[in-house]
């Protein structure tokens, strides 16, 4: 099995570095990521500059580049740069949730997202910002999981978040709101986004944030569709 290995945080940062020693065990593990931290570019992409690649020395086995781009150029570079096909791409292991509508700005799960695009499977790992043991000693289970299910037969791109000291899997959905960010001003010209919580339980497992708020690791299935079916259906042969 041929592996991709990616993320939004860093080439440098601990999570990707723990999710591509992993990943070893599975087949040939090629890193593409970020020069630089790329926190919340969801699916940004850089096509006005030419972009700077290096490969590096990275962990012992593991081919490794540096994209001096956003996390979804990192997967472009590797998918369409590079002459090799992939079997998975995992991106992660991100420093902090991506549940509930806070997906949408994720560069984490962006990086599936194009996963998806480009013919791949993908799974996009997140984790609680404060400690990486969790994740680390729970990515056998979570694979595990995925082979018993065949959830990869099922659908091609799944988003996993592993809360502490975690009771279990939950297979779950996208939830709401879980956080928001209002404009701090600094001085005269310049203001800071600062976030807080705005989660409200909704005593509801098959949320995201439901299960990840209560201790239960979250499987999402996800989509790279945009549109309203529920609408289109709705209306089609009225508006047709």
């Amino acid at each position: 099995m041929r592996i991709l290995v990616t993320n939004d945080d860093g080439i440098d940062a601990e999570g990707i570095k723990i999710l591509a020693s992993w990943a070893r065990k599975l087949g040939e593990v090629t890193v593409s990521a970020p020069k630089l931290q790329q926190s919340a570019k969801s699916h940004a992409i850089n096509f006005h500059d030419h972009i700077e690649v290096h490969q590096v020395p990275y962990i012992d086995g593991v081919t490794a580049y540096v994209v001096d781009s956003t996390p979804v150029d990192s997967v472009r570079f590797a998918t369409l740069g590079l002459d090799k096909h992939f079997d998975l791409v995992i991106s992660g292991v991100n420093k902090g949730f991506n549940i509930g509508e806070d997906i949408l700005y994720s560069g984490t799960v962006g990086n599936i997202f194009e996963a998806s695009l480009r013919g791949y499977m993908g799974i996009a790992f997140s984790t609680d910002p404060t400690d990486f043991a969790e994740a680390t000693k729970r990515l056998d289970e979570i694979y595990d999981y995925f082979v018993r299910h065949e959830l990869l037969k099922h659908n091609d791109i799944y988003n996993v978040n592993i809360p502490l000291n975690s009771k279990g899997i939950k297979w779950t959905r996208q939830g709401g709101a879980y956080f928001t960010d209002q404009f701090v001003k600094i001085d005269d010209t310049h203001y800071h986004q600062q976030g807080y919580s705005i989660y409200q339980i909704n005593h509801d497992y098959t949320l995201d944030t439901d299960a990840v708020m209560n201790g239960y690791i979250a499987i999402s299935p996800m989509s790279t569709r945009r549109d309203n079916a529920k609408v289109f259906d709705k209306l089609k042969k009225k508006l047709s």
